[in-house]
């Protein structure tokens, strides 16, 4: 798969929350179970592989689909190629190129800040601080 043909999948499946309210008031995070239908968007980069955002912890984490170092991702908030960086181990696959990637990891994390309801203004000053 190229970067110019990627598409981005958007899980409608009730996810569940990964929160709740203790009794003192505070939240207690949980990590859900994990499976195949655990992610908000998807991006095939391979007929094997997939990058994918999925809740985390009161954010959205960014990683692939299937890894062999479990649990290597970052919030959507970093920058694509910091976060393919961060992942790469776990692609695969030689083939899949890091262009790829990056336009993948670009796709869902707008889908992210859209998905939060960032406007462009909250996104661009939070991306100046991340750098």
């Amino acid at each position: 798969m190229t970067a110019d043909r990627s598409i981005l999948e958007v899980n409608d499946r009730h996810l569940p929350s990964s929160d709740f309210q203790a009794s003192n008031g505070g939240v207690v995070m949980i990590t859900p179970p994990l499976n195949e239908d655990f992610w908000y968007f998807r991006v095939r980069v391979s007929e094997e592989q997939a990058i994918v955002g999925f809740p985390k912890f009161g954010t959205i984490g960014i990683g692939f689909a299937k890894e062999t170092d479990w649990n290597t991702n970052l919030p959507f908030t970093c920058q694509a190629t910091t976060i393919y960086e961060h992942i790469k181990d776990n692609k695969g696959s030689r083939k899949i190129t890091r262009a790829s990637c990056i336009a993948a990891i670009e796709l869902i994390r707008e889908s992210a800040r859209r998905f939060r309801g960032w406007d462009d203004a909250y996104w661009a000053s939070g991306q100046e601080r991340m750098r």
